[in-house]
C-alpha cells in the first residue's frame, strides 16, 4: 500500500485528531509504519555521528596517559574531600 497523493493537513486538525485518539488502543502485529507507507526513509532515528556503532573492543589507557588521568581525577577528589567546589573550573568554598 503506497500513498502517491500529497495531502495537506494543518496543525489545528492534527491537534484535534491527537486529542480525540484513544491512548489505550492496541497496535496490531501487522501494522505498517508511516515511513514505510509514505516512502520517507531518508534519515535514521539516531544519526551515526550522535550514537555510532560500538567498536570491537574498548581501548585501555596505559602508560603515562593512565598516570595523568589518575592524577587529574585524584586531585579533583582531594579538592572535593577538603570541602571545596570545582564544578565550574574555579575552586570555591561550598
Amino acid at each position: 500500500m503506497r500513498v502517491d497523493d500529497e495531502v495537506s493537513v494543518d496543525a489545528d486538525e492534527l491537534v484535534t485528531q491527537a486529542l480525540a485518539a484513544d491512548p489505550d488502543v492496541e497496535v496490531p502485529d501487522n501494522a505498517v509504519s508511516f515511513d514505510e507507507l509514505t516512502g520517507g526513509h531518508e534519515f535514521e532515528l539516531l544519526p551515526d555521528w550522535y550514537m555510532p556503532q560500538p567498536g570491537s573492543r574498548a581501548e585501555v589507557v596505559g602508560g603515562w596517559r593512565r598516570r595523568v588521568v589518575l592524577a587529574v581525577v585524584g586531585s579533583i577528589l582531594l579538592v572535593d574531600a577538603a570541602g571545596f567546589c570545582v564544578i565550574y573550573g574555579h575552586i570555591t568554598i561550598g
